[in-house]
């Protein structure tokens, strides 16, 4: 894992198509935008969680 410092308006590329920049840091909350192709899927890590959970349960009941 690659850990960063950035300010507003800094950014990172991952890969030549990706772009997560800082648009806005308040009293320690973080607002990220996150410039990628379409059909790069992006989920938030609560949703991702909640889907492998689900999927997890669904195979256990199977």
């Amino acid at each position: 894992m690659l850990v960063l410092g950035r300010k507003p308006g800094e950014y990172v590329l991952i890969g030549s198509d990706i772009m997560v920049k800082v648009v806005k840091s308040e009293e320690g909350d973080l607002r990220l935008a996150i410039d990628a192709p379409k059909n790069v899927n992006i989920l938030r890590g609560e949703v991702y969680e909640r889907n492998t959970k689900a999927a997890s349960e669904h195979l256990d009941v199977s």
